[in-house]
């Protein structure tokens, strides 16, 4: 017994120190700590970004306040013009001269840089992003803050990451990092932000990945808090389900959001494929979107900018049916318009209004029907914010968390979670993907069909292929005798089947500019092996502690 008493202290060092080596060897304690720089500075980068939103509102209407609909409805005609209008031909500049790739970006481009795996978020591209999308949601623009400060918080977080020699694994861990905190710092809603960025953008629930985006999720929303103060987004009353007959009546609410969900986003897909067909200068179509959208504004200006009074309106029960109604019509028209006439801004809130709308509808009219069992038209309200939400983000965990943390209440668990699953379940069945996965589809990247096919499409055969030894530096390639070659953009599916279709073994690289120039080789056993240790660290960091 003595005897083992005196050995404890080197057996806890065996037991211990190996553990502290491994965290160690593989920079955990490294990502735990960026994760909290990252929280703080996605924080400061998400308080920046709205109080600038709030500037160009002030320039426009006069008050910095999000609560604009009073002001708008007494103000001359002419000034419901100004902000979309000027505000959009400022945004086309901006496009014009500004913005890589002359579009804004929001959370398709942080999960296509997480399934490439390659480069970081250039920060440089990101905050002109930010600022575009600022003047848009300034101005009047009827998209939502969240998605542009997702990329703006995954910009960050994946340039403190290029500063570091961090592994793979931590690279992308840090990429959610920066989503979390965002989602945390834009909603005040931290558990919803470790969620959000596991579900929609690392696309799996990594043990080691869970403690540095929680790390970040939680400080992010410190910072936030002791900004913006310790509130939720929207405040209601506390409702209560009046009988547990309403289930079925949840249920069929959940079917009609689905449906509205699915008409929102065809109605964005739609309206962008006819924009794309119609000659218009850049800098001229987000001043014609904006023109659009005031005339919208005239007879509903609830449409005009983020659209959380209204949303709160609907939460309250204070919007009447035919109000409600006209609202569902005029902020999907208002939404498609802005984002095909390219000003910047998300899909989130204005699913979240849209959900508000029409579970508000569908409540009244359950309680026309059913007077004495009927919840109040608030309860539907939240509802259907969450199922629509949940249906076109493809995210039906986060967003249920989302409505819980915005809401301040638990007490709709049940009902939430019915109404949400069955929206999302008809939608995806419609539909085939979220509007995040059409936006990725767009570019020619499917991550729904799983990571095998992910890594197929893109990588490419720069990843693998063997240069060229000394004595092979003037090898030439003759393209006219039939002879096979690839070029390093090739992706790897294409040159798998090239290898496979002429029981080639190896291939030559041609230059992509002068195809008789051979630059290196392409091993059919170095593409399966790269293939393979691909999936191999997918699943690995998938499952490690």
């Amino acid at each position: 017994m003595i005897e083992t008493i005196k050995q404890l202290p080197e057996i806890l060092r065996n037991w211990i120190k190996p553990n502290l080596e491994l965290h160690w060897q593989t920079k955990q304690i490294l990502v735990w700590f960026m994760a909290l720089n990252a929280g703080v500075m996605v924080a400061f980068g998400t308080i920046m970004f709205r109080e600038f939103i709030l500037f160009i509102q002030y320039l426009w209407v006069g008050t910095s306040s999000e609560s604009i609909l009073e002001i708008i409805a007494n103000a001359p005609w002419y000034l419901v013009f100004v902000g979309p209008v000027l505000g959009g031909l400022l945004v086309g500049i901006c496009l014009e001269k500004i913005v890589p790739g002359k579009r804004t970006f929001g959370v398709a481009d942080v999960i296509e840089v997480k399934t490439h795996g390659s480069k970081p978020i250039a920060i440089l591209p990101a905050l002109s992003s930010a600022l575009v999308t600022s003047i848009s949601l300034g101005a009047g623009a009827s998209t939502g803050r969240e998605g542009p400060v997702v990329h703006l918080g995954a910009a960050i977080s994946s340039y403190l990451g290029a500063k570091f020699n961090l592994p793979n694994w931590g690279a992308k861990t840090l990429l959610g990092c920066g989503v979390a905190a965002a989602v945390s710092a834009s909603f005040n809603a931290p558990i919803a932000g470790v969620l959000f960025a596991h579900e929609v953008v690392l696309g799996h629930y990594a043990k080691r990945a869970i403690i540095p985006i929680i790390i970040a999720s939680v400080s992010s929303t410190i910072v936030t808090r002791f900004w913006f103060g310790d509130v939720a987004a929207f405040t209601i009353p506390n409702y209560q389900v009046t009988s547990n007959w309403e289930f079925p009546a949840f249920a069929l609410l959940g079917v009609v959001c689905a449906f509205v969900a699915v008409i929102f986003q065809f109605s964005l897909v739609g309206t962008d494929y006819v924009t794309r067909n119609i000659k218009i200068p850049l800098w001229l179509r987000p001043a014609i979107g904006g023109l659009a959208i005031g005339t919208i504004a005239l007879a509903f200006p609830h449409v005009l900018g983020v659209g959380y009074e209204a949303t709160d309106m609907a939460l309250k029960s204070q919007l009447p049916l035919m109000m409600l109604l006209g609202l569902l019509v005029a902020k999907t028209a208002a939404t498609a318009i802005s984002m095909a006439s390219r000003f910047g801004g998300g899909i989130f809130s204005p699913a979240l209004y849209l959900g508000a709308m029409a579970g508000g509808a569908f409540g009244l009219i359950a309680a026309q029907v059913f007077p004495e069992m009927a919840s109040s038209q608030g309860l539907y309200a939240i509802l259907g914010m969450g199922a629509v939400a949940a249906a076109v983000l493809g995210a039906p965990i986060s967003t249920t968390m989302i409505v819980f943390e915005l809401t301040g209440g638990y007490t709709l668990s049940l009902a939430l979670l019915l109404t949400v699953s069955i929206a999302y379940g008809i939608s995806n069945a419609i539909h085939g993907h979220s509007f995040f996965e059409w936006q990725l589809e767009m570019r020619g990247l499917f991550v729904q069909d799983g990571p095998h096919r992910s890594l197929l499409r893109v990588t490419t055969v720069e990843n693998f292929m063997s240069p060229l030894d000394e004595n092979e530096k003037n090898l030439r390639f003759d393209p006219n005798i039939g002879s096979i070659s690839l070029t390093p953009s090739t992706t790897l599916e294409r040159a798998l089947r090239t290898f496979d279709n002429g029981g080639h073994a190896s291939l030559p690289v041609v230059d992509e500019k002068d195809e008789t120039k051979i630059i290196g080789w392409a091993h059919q056993s170095q593409a399966l092996r790269f293939f393979n240790n691909a999936l191999i660290e997918a699943s690995e960091e998938e499952h490690q502690h």
